[in-house]
């Protein structure tokens, strides 16, 4: 069945070009619909000629749009009718499909806590795209095709919350908790976000739970040798209360909530009212999120949890890659500065706390989570780079004679000497409202 509009071709998930044939549209939302015992080829047919025009009027006459873009029409296509359920069953169908392609298991494989698999699917993805070393990445940005880079690397980590997602939704009867959980900076509040709202699409909803209200005043948290406060261990949070009240939001009572005023190191008690109610999901954002004691009082079997991490794969000249906390370093340096009162010198030195947390009540984790995101965007290091570079040669000339500041020294003298042939981006214009890095660069249209 071939259209009479003006599409003449997609591009395949590859980039390569292949022919636009409306029928293959159809048969993906007959699929849909037959998997829930409804519908027919007729309604499929008409549902395909609506997405067809829903195309056109995206994307304009002689689009040549992707494979994710149509599928993306067509669960509108599905809510603007009002069909609910067929839009839940046609994400669930468009993930088991990419799960047939990339002949992925759903639990992924972890060893010594490590995702090999998951890492290789990254470097490939890189490699695929000319991103995956620093000359390579010069390049890119000296031909000026850093904005093509931004928005497949945002279209890349879209779809892995489209495939989580799905997974949610064939376990929608018994999931009451979904946590996204993983280490600082890692990008958990743009990911929750926009989990909630791709599940908000087709009809499932969400109430979160601010975890982040539930730190202890500051002067009841452990202090070292310098002084600093640590965020950074699950025990600075209130456990116990916060089991209590997830107990109590899944039995449906209302909770008065806390709230946590991160300038001024204090905490409030029974500030917000919470409830959730009967067609709610709860969803807890948590840098501790698969600590065993965090969500103690809830039943394995109703909770999803989601781990998220910069799984990135950037070379340097001599072969060494870029390791994933300095990433998420520099963007806790931004976001602390814009959120948290705190100049970027104090989150460099205090990131030994950081480490030392994650690798304790963190990582040996990993192998708990139903799903693993990877946040890493390829462009966001040379964003990066502009905005922050600056301090760690300051911190390398300062820390460097210093005995009890090594550490700080250490990752200074590593990120600087990593980053220095890197060309550094200062238009971050091409960077949407709604791209995680928002969350630490600022402009975010989710508030991060």
């Amino acid at each position: 069945m071939k259209s009479s509009f003006p599409i003449l071709q997609i591009i395949k998930r590859e980039g390569n070009l292949a022919p636009y044939d409306r029928d293959r549209i159809s048969t993906a939302i007959f699929r849909a619909m037959a998997s829930l015992g409804q519908g027919d080829r007729a309604q499929a047919d008409s549902l395909a000629l609506d997405v067809e025009r829903a195309l056109i009027a995206a994307y304009g006459t002689d689009a040549t749009p992707s494979v994710e873009e149509i599928q993306d029409i067509v669960e509108e296509t599905f809510m603007a009718r009002g069909a609910i359920k067929t839009a839940r069953a046609y994400i669930i169908y468009r993930n088991q499909r990419a799960q047939a392609r990339t002949a992925r298991a759903y639990a992924f494989e972890v060893t010594d806590n490590i995702p090999y698999k998951k890492i290789y699917e990254v470097l490939r993805w890189n490699m695929d795209h000319g991103c995956d070393s620093i000359s390579d990445l010069n390049a890119l940005i000296a031909g000026g095709h850093f904005p093509r880079l931004v928005r497949k690397a945002d279209r890349r980590y879209d779809e892995e919350l489209a495939e989580c997602a799905a997974q949610i939704l064939e376990r929608q009867d018994a999931v009451r908790l979904v946590i996204v959980a993983g280490p600082s900076s890692s990008g958990k509040t743009t990911t929750t976000a926009k989990l909630s709202e791709r599940l908000a699409r087709v009809g499932l909803g969400f109430k979160a739970i601010n975890v982040d209200n539930y730190f202890f005043d500051l002067e009841q948290h452990p202090r070292d040798e310098f002084g600093d406060y640590d965020y950074e261990a699950p025990q600075s949070l209130d456990l116990k209360l916060i089991n209590e009240h997830l107990s109590a939001l899944l039995a449906g009572e209302t909770i008065q909530a806390p709230r946590y005023d991160f300038k001024t190191g204090r905490r409030t008690l029974a500030v917000e009212p919470l409830r959730l109610e009967s067609n709610q999901i709860l969803l807890l954002d948590s840098l501790h999120g698969l600590y065993q004691d965090m969500t103690r009082s809830i039943p394995a079997e109703q909770k999803f949890r989601l781990y998220i991490e910069t799984l990135g794969q950037l070379r340097a000249a001599d072969g060494a890659f870029m390791r994933w906390a300095d990433n998420r370093l520099m963007r806790r340096m931004l976001r602390d500065r814009l959120h948290r009162n705190s100049r970027p010198e104090t989150t460099l030195t205090h990131w030994h706390y950081v480490r030392r947390s994650e690798l304790k009540n963190i990582i040996p984790f990993i192998d708990t989570a139903d799903f693993l995101v990877n946040s890493a965007l390829p462009y966001e290091i040379p964003i990066l780079k502009h905005r922050v570079f600056r301090y760690f040669p300051e911190a390398v000339a300062r820390y460097h004679q210093d005995p009890s500041r090594q550490d700080a020294y250490i990752r200074a003298k590593r990120v600087y000497d990593f980053l220095s042939p890197l060309t550094a981006v200062a238009d971050d214009a091409c960077v949407p409202a709604d791209a995680l890095l928002r969350e630490f660069i600022g402009g975010s249209r989710y508030g991060a």
